[in-house]
């Protein structure tokens, strides 16, 4: 449905969907910077990819909620982390979707 990155298509299967963790500005806290190795990973991530929804014992399909380009909370071990390309997204069921953000 949707590309990851110009090398690789993913679609996810199901109810599961592809997500970009998006990073929060560097952190400051008493003059002090906080390295990349005691940073928390950042909750708020962007769809990259949606599967076609979940299905249920009679074969019918429910769509998501969510849809590619919506920008998602999610809890902090919620998801799978894989790397495409290089570049490391998540893979979670949208069951695993707090809510999605609004502008």
């Amino acid at each position: 449905m949707a590309t990851a990155t110009v090398a690789t298509t993913f679609t996810p299967l199901h109810d599961r969907i592809l997500v970009r963790r998006i990073d929060e500005g560097e952190t400051v806290r008493g003059g002090i910077i906080i390295p990349d190795s005691a940073k928390e990973k950042p909750q708020e991530g962007e769809v990259i990819a949606v599967g076609k929804g979940k299905s249920n014992d009679e074969g019918k399909v429910f769509p998501l909620d969510v849809k590619s380009g919506d920008r998602v909370l999610f809890g902090k071990y919620s998801g799978t982390e894989i790397k495409i390309d290089g570049e490391e997204f998540l893979i979670m069921r949208e069951e695993e979707v707090l809510g999605i953000l609004k502008k």
